[in-house]
């Protein structure tokens, strides 16, 4: 879900790279709206999109959405022919198209039977949206494989000296409480300290308790989780490959919870490709997949089972 009030189809285009977090190419972009919830709703499908406009379209109809946008990136005619499973889909789940277009090159055409074929263009400065999302704290990658790099890990020199930081991590006696190092490491970093690399090393390791991870799970700002984003992603970024998981799905869930599902996605993508049975991952995994809200997972039983333990 996203704050970013979209009007017309100049501010759905306008948006559309805001709310991926990349320019999407060979791509179907359904923008739900008038919703039951405030914001909009985007789900991006690789074209052709025909096999998933079912589940979409449930989805969509499912948070109460009445009226979509459809903008197609990509050939016309796999535009075309994904726009119209969609437009059906949504269509018998009560869901009614306001407007569908392709988009490409400065211009968009609409898909409608008296179309130009020159099409429409478009100019996004006259639309408040990009100021809006960059004031928001959103950013813009050239595309989608450049937001998979960007939770890749580290090499070279960086590599190196996050794997002697972990060899000694994991030979060193526990020492420090690991929620007071968790505690320490984010008051840092939420006034722009990075953690050194015997911090992310331990905290990776001991990130493995559960009772470690949920402790950071609770601390995670659903309202404004823009740091804790830029945390998790270095975490992760830095530790190695079989601590993946947990940094990544607390990376996830803070994407998730600012609107950013392609950073979500591809988060969730590290932690299960490290792990494919990481029980927050694949949780995580169903809830996106399902388009609930991140609002309505309960941290509430998370803080009942450390009740219970104590």
């Amino acid at each position: 879900m996203t704050s970013l009030v979209i009007r017309t189809m100049l501010d759905a285009i306008a948006a559309v790279p805001y709310l991926l977090g990349f320019h999407p190419s060979r791509s179907l972009v359904v923008i739900g709206f008038e919703g039951s919830m405030p914001g909009s709703c985007a789900a991006r499908i690789d074209l052709p999109a025909c096999e998933a406009a079912a589940r979409t379209a449930s989805v969509l109809a499912g948070h109460g959405f009445r009226r979509a946008l459809l903008l197609g990136y990509g050939p016309a005619d796999e535009v075309a022919e994904s726009a119209a499973a969609m437009h059906a889909a949504l269509g018998s789940a009560g869901v009614t198209v306001a407007e569908a277009a392709r988009v490409a090159d400065g211009r968009y055409w609409p898909l409608t039977p008296d179309c130009p074929p020159e099409g429409v263009p478009y100019d996004v400065s006259a639309s408040t949206i990009a100021a809006e999302a960059t004031f928001a704290g959103r950013v813009v990658l050239a595309d989608r494989d450049e937001l998979v790099r960007s939770v890749q890990p580290l090499d070279g020199p960086a590599r190196a000296a996050m794997r002697r930081a972990t060899q000694r991590a994991e030979l060193s006696e526990p020492g420090d409480d690991p929620v007071a190092l968790l505690d320490r490491v984010l008051a840092r970093a939420y006034v722009g300290v990075l953690a050194t690399d015997d911090e992310v090393a331990r905290l990776g390791v001991q990130l493995t308790d559960l009772r470690v991870r949920d402790e950071a799970w609770l601390r995670l700002d659903d309202e404004a989780p823009a740091a804790d984003i830029v945390f998790w992603r270095d975490v992760l970024r830095r530790v190695e490959e079989r601590y993946a998981p947990a940094p990544a799905s607390l990376l996830a869930y803070a994407a998730y919870s600012a609107g950013d599902g392609g950073l979500a996605n591809v988060a969730l993508d590290r932690a299960l490709n490290a792990d494919p049975t990481y029980t927050m991952a694949v949780l995580l995994h169903e809830v996106m997949d399902a388009g609930v809200p991140p609002s309505k997972l309960s941290k509430s039983r998370t803080r009942d089972r450390h009740r219970e333990a104590s």
